[in-house]
């Protein structure tokens, strides 16, 4: 466990060097993000966070992050799955990128919807403390699902189209806590410092709002590829366990 964590922020590191300008994505829109949140006083205390929250701008270039954090997706899973080959893994190839863009598709709409859209207890009918503990059951099933349909994202992302969502489930079975455990640590860590540097732009003094903000953007562009990581790197140790090479389908 310790050897595969260890493997996707230093792969993560590897990449951000190899590929600046994939790294970069991600990492760029945040920035974008921050000017318009600075614009809007977000950065000015408590007072002005709370009035910058709901800006329309801001929500929209909100969404624009949460796509640009999938982006690097493509390329650094398959950098993962392929021996850190820089130059396989920028590739944009068919069929990979098809089916990639086919898990992409919902992924994006659902993110419009969460930021943008009603809220699927509202559109039930249901409210107060039904609508809240629905709310939890829901959240709760798909992220569920998304551990046990982590070999077919990972499997699609490099092009093979045998594994689908039920034989994901098969796969993933008998290692569903460690693929929680590794996409933990693919995230939390990096998720911890993103807010605190938030956070220290907010109550700390205004000379630092910049540097703060620079930085914070860099690890949301490391997040988007230890989150990525994360992913291949439990897919591919749950398709070792069952004998498969995930990158084919085929027996190890």
């Amino acid at each position: 466990m310790k050897t595969d964590i260890a493997s996707i922020y230093r792969s993560a590191r590897a990449f951000a060097l190899a590929c600046p300008l994939l790294f970069l994505i991600p990492a760029l829109v945040e920035l974008a993000q921050h000017v318009v949140e600075w614009r809007a006083g977000m950065y000015d205390g408590v007072a002005g966070a709370k009035a910058a929250e709901a800006d329309p701008l801001r929500l929209q270039f909100g969404f624009a992050k949460t796509l640009a954090i999938l982006l690097p997706g493509y390329w650094f899973t398959r950098y993962m799955l392929f021996n850190r080959d820089a130059a396989r893994a920028r590739r944009i190839e068919w069929p990979a990128i098809g089916l990639w863009f086919i898990l992409f598709t919902p992924n994006a709409l659902q993110q419009w919807w969460t930021l943008f859209g009603p809220s699927l207890t509202g559109l039930l009918g249901l409210t107060g403390v039904a609508a809240q503990w629905t709310g939890y059951a829901l959240a709760l099933l798909g992220a569920v699902a998304g551990i046990y349909f982590v070999a077919w994202t990972v499997a699609w992302t490099v092009g093979n189209s045998a594994i689908g969502p039920i034989r994901s489930i098969r796969i993933v079975a008998g290692s569903f806590w460690r693929t929680v455990l590794l996409i933990l640590a693919g995230a939390l860590p990096l998720m911890i410092a993103h807010y605190a540097l938030s956070f220290a732009a907010i109550f700390g003094p205004a000379t630092l709002d910049g540097p703060l903000l620079l930085l914070d953007a860099l690890v949301v562009g490391l997040l988007a590829l230890t989150m990525a990581g994360s992913n291949a790197v439990a897919a591919r140790h749950a398709a070792m366990k069952k004998g498969l090479d995930l990158a084919t389908g085929a027996p190890r």
